[in-house]
């Protein structure tokens, strides 16, 4: 697997990449964001890992650019700043993970693992390789997400998201299945986490269509049907 790694202090960037190497990743570094962004824009990574505060372009920004150019990469935000606000500004940004300093290793090796694994979708699906319902179409192996003919671009865990709604149409599913299944319910992490990412996921397939999709039912969970 082949990992982007982002961080401008030459200690711990050097500390990092030694340990994923160890484990068999193979990793670029970059000191800045702006070198960042045009080795992910250059380059096919499995992975990016990067910090928020740095020279150049900031991690938020980056990462708001990379998912603007259609840069669906899994990106994991590492990073000192661990508010509950400043997490969201993260997810807000396209992050699909995040994670506080100081940190174990072996915890941002197992979400690295997460991550690749979400990218890689086991595809013995309904109907071989597609998802389907309404209008509303997921190929896995492609990795396209399409409604009514138009392509929408998700991050990687916005469409583990909506190919676990996809799998369970018209099922309500609670935040704990979703915590679960499409998060690694190992690593704790706040409910309100899922209504950011189930919110921006909801923005993106129902907005422009008479025909909403995704609905919250209060107190239990979501439920992907088709209702005006």
């Amino acid at each position: 697997m082949k990992i982007l790694l982002i961080e401008d202090e030459p200690k711990t960037l050097q500390s990092l990449r030694q340990g994923l190497e160890e484990n068999g990743f193979e990793v670029d570094i970059a000191y800045d964001g702006t070198i960042g962004k045009h080795l992910a824009r250059k380059n096919q990574y499995q992975i990016i890992v990067t910090d928020i505060i740095m020279p150049g372009i900031n991690g938020l920004e980056l990462c708001k650019q990379l998912r603007n150019e259609g840069v669906t990469t899994p990106i994991l935000m590492l990073t000192a700043m661990g508010s509950i606000q400043e997490k969201l500004m993260g997810f807000d940004a396209g992050a699909d993970d995040y994670l506080v300093k100081p940190f174990d290793f072996l915890e941002l090796l197992a979400r690295i693992k997460v991550l690749s694994k979400r990218t890689h979708i086991n595809s013995s699906s309904q109907q071989g390789n597609i998802l389907t319902y309404n209008n509303l179409e997921m190929n896995l192996d492609a990795h396209v997400v399409t409604r009514a003919g138009n392509k929408i671009d998700l991050t990687a865990r916005e469409f583990a998201l909506l190919e676990y709604l996809l799998r369970n149409q018209e099922k309500v599913i609670s935040k704990a299945d979703i915590a679960e299944k499409v998060w690694d319910s190992r690593f704790e992490m706040g409910t309100n986490v899922i209504e950011v990412f189930m919110t921006m996921l909801r923005k993106k397939i129902d907005k422009n269509y008479d025909t909403k999709l995704i609905h919250t039912q209060y107190g239990v969970g979501y439920v992907l049907k088709a209702e005006e």
